[in-house]
């Protein structure tokens, strides 16, 4: 199954899900984190496979 690490948290999805409902079965809004695979940035519509770790980024802004 695949893993996604974000800060302290740690959830694994099922297999072929997207990065962004990965994303919100970790309870966080996607809008607000970066998504990162064998430390490449990928995007929301990538399917995960069994064997993928990703990790997420806070989205940081200012003004």
């Amino acid at each position: 199954m695949p893993k996604i690490f974000y800060r302290d948290k740690e959830w694994e999805v099922p297999t072929n899900i997207t990065v962004r409902d990965a994303i919100k079965k970790g309870d966080l809004n996607p809008e607000t984190v970066l998504a990162t695979l064998d430390g490449k940035l990928i995007t929301e519509d990538i399917h995960l496979k069994a064997d993928d770790v990703v990790k997420l980024v806070a989205v940081i802004s200012g003004g």
